[in-house]
């Protein structure tokens, strides 16, 4: 594992931390809306829909910053979309089992537990725009450039690079 980060994780980072944030914020008025309007079984549509729309949101984010840990070695990117690649399929067999678990259970009102997770998207690309936009990452990241290129140097002994000197006495001042 390198212990150079990659350029992408203080973004995933940031976007985690603003999402925790309005996750709770959301989780307050998703609450409240859903009591209003559907009593207890709102409050709880409610705060379901946006904690599930935030745990699958932030799986993939999670999983990027997991796998750009192995940065630098040598099977850097076959980790990398495996991780990455595991998230998802787990991000997908968690949402059909809590899909079926919940499918009909009486203590779930539908619409707002649709509403509150589409409220939890949209919170969710809201801030992966803002962030994105705001963030500061070069076009050409990751990478290091060579500081000196031997072949650009011009024939001759003044732009010769200086000979150690032998042993025996003086670097001999003669070209070949």
């Amino acid at each position: 594992m390198s212990p150079n980060p990659v350029s992408s994780t203080p973004i995933l980072r940031r976007t985690l931390i603003w999402s925790a944030v309005a996750t709770a914020v959301l989780a307050v008025v998703a609450g409240v809306l859903g009591f209003a309007f559907a009593q207890g079984s709102g409050l709880v549509s409610g705060l379901l829909g946006v904690l599930l729309a935030a745990l699958f949101l932030a799986i993939t984010a999670i999983s990027i910053l997991v796998a750009n840990r192995w940065y630098g070695d040598p099977i850097y990117v076959q980790l990398f979309f495996a991780i990455v690649l595991g998230g998802w399929l787990l991000k997908l067999g968690v949402f059909i089992v809590v899909m079926i678990m919940l499918s009909g259970a009486p203590w779930i009102h539908p619409m707002t537990f649709f509403l509150s997770i589409v409220a939890g998207v949209m919170m969710s690309l809201v801030i992966d725009v803002l962030v994105l936009t705001r963030m500061r990452l070069p076009n050409v990241s990751d990478i290091s450039l060579p500081t000196e290129v031997p072949e650009d140097r011009a024939p001759g002994a003044a732009n010769r690079a200086p000979e150690e000197p032998s042993e025996g006495g003086p670097a001999s001042s003669q070209t070949p």
